[in-house]
């Protein structure tokens, strides 16, 4: 039984599959296995995983008889994982050298029941955009989430999460099905760990796709996102009293994202952006703490109050007013001839 499982699903990753493996095996520590779930892909994977499998024992290929999607993948890599802990690794992202040891080591440290990184997106420009443990604010060596609920203002991912085995085993809990899988697995998991850690370290690069990512779909699909948060209000429901302390931090951070998700151009379908919102308005009204939340300033503070009160028309003003701003702005200090900036995409 190895200290570490890195699931590894892989899906027409053909391209960049090579470089995440290696930056998995080819780390100085070792206590480690590795089981990649081959979902049915089409390409060149297949032969990858396997020339990989047959040069280190570390590796087991899973092979799926027909493509599930990448939380199913991940759900039938946990089922045959046997680490004391679990990370799940994207197949187009890698880890960073020497993360491996680190981790070990603040888990040897910590005991933790989970563990979370820092992480970086690395753009096909080259561009590299840290996110840092630390802006969740201070926080002691191990704690819960209701010591230290700025956690919720890490981003969801749940890449950047070292996960005890049988922590997940006890919960029952898996990922989900639908698009926006990550949040109703990393936020229930925070809710329901006794002991967190982090890691204030670059150790996972998340590569921005250009093609082929949801974030970048539009779709009707992105309603399910309602689905995954609902699912997340329930858990907390079920964990009773003591957890409601945590109410107001998850809620704001749902409206946040629910508001990402639609202010993303090439999401939502235009002809449904309304119901959107009128779904978002609802959500708030179900799910908004007893004795208020602290509102963030300025346009953010804004449209959660517009969302509260189910005002489309007045949202889209604001909008499309700054989206106008923004635009001159950058028109005005752009140089010449380069092009306009991509935005970041939030899962």
């Amino acid at each position: 039984m190895a200290l570490l499982s890195v699931i590894v699903p892989v899906y027409r990753v053909e391209e960049y599959l090579a470089e995440c493996l290696d930056s998995i095996l080819g780390q100085s520590f070792t206590d480690v296995e590795v089981v990649a779930v081959d979902d049915a892909s089409d390409d060149g994977s297949a032969a990858i995983l396997a020339d990989y499998a047959a040069h280190d024992a570390r590796l087991r290929v899973l092979t799926l008889p027909a493509n599930r999607g990448l939380g199913a993948a991940r759900n039938a890599g946990l089922a045959a994982s046997t680490g004391d802990y679990v990370w799940f690794v994207d197949s187009d992202d890698w880890l960073t050298e020497g993360t491996l040891q680190a981790v070990a080591d603040r888990l040897a440290q910590t005991d933790a029941d989970l563990l979370v990184t820092g992480f970086a997106r690395v753009f096909p420009d080259g561009r590299v955009k840290e996110n840092k443990v630390s802006w969740a604010g201070p926080a002691p060596d191990v704690f819960r989430m209701a010591e230290v609920p700025g956690l919720m203002k890490l981003l969801h991912i749940a890449c950047n999460r070292v996960i005890r085995r049988q922590l997940l085993v006890d919960l029952g809990l898996v990922f989900r099905p639908g698009w926006y899988e990550d949040v109703a697995f990393s936020v229930p998991l925070m809710i329901a760990a006794e002991r967190i850690t982090l890691l204030d370290r670059y150790s996972y690069a998340y590569r921005q796709r250009e093609a082929g990512a949801i974030t970048r779909t539009v779709s009707d699909r992105h309603f399910e996102v309602f689905e995954q948060w609902e699912f997340t209000f329930r858990f907390l429901a079920d964990r009773g009293a003591e957890a409601e302390e945590l109410r107001a931090p998850i809620f704001a951070r749902a409206i946040w994202h629910l508001l990402q998700v639609l202010n993303h151009a090439a999401r939502v379908p235009q002809a449904r952006r309304r119901e959107f919102f009128s779904r978002a308005a609802a959500f708030h009204r179900a799910q908004r703490p007893a004795g208020g939340y602290p509102l963030p300033p300025g346009d953010e503070g804004a449209k959660h109050r517009l969302i509260a009160h189910n005002a489309f028309l007045l949202f889209e003003a604001l909008r499309a007013g700054r989206r106008m701003q923004v635009r001159l702005v950058r028109r005005a200090t752009r140089p010449q001839g380069a092009p306009p900036p991509v935005p970041d995409p939030v899962p």
